[in-house]
């Protein structure tokens, strides 16, 4: 009974060693830092756009999300008091489109 036991607690002291010895992913491995998002000015910037588009003050857009569709071009969602817009800007901060989201 006792070599029963001695076996059993070896076997969990590795299985816990184990299951503790897990190494995180490198940074450039990460999901998270495979999309490039939108500079903050360029965010901004169809954040006033959509403020113009919407007919609302333009403290009451906010950016929740973007990404980088090419070389030159970002993609910026925005909440603009309750509705949704999204927003196409260049690197120049040349506003290209902005819809209502659907």
């Amino acid at each position: 009974m006792r070599t029963i036991h001695l076996a059993a607690t070896a076997l969990l002291t590795g299985l816990a060693a184990a299951g503790c010895s897990s190494t995180a992913p490198e940074p450039q491995d990460m999901a998270r830092t495979t999309v490039q998002t939108a500079p903050a000015d360029l965010q901004l910037t169809c954040a006033s756009a959509a403020a113009t588009s919407a007919g609302v003050d333009a403290d009451k857009v906010l950016p929740v999300g973007s990404s980088q569709l090419d070389a030159t071009r970002y993609q910026v969602e925005l909440n603009a008091s309750g509705q949704r817009y999204t927003c196409v800007v260049d690197n120049m901060g040349t506003v290209t489109s902005v819809q209502k989201a659907a």
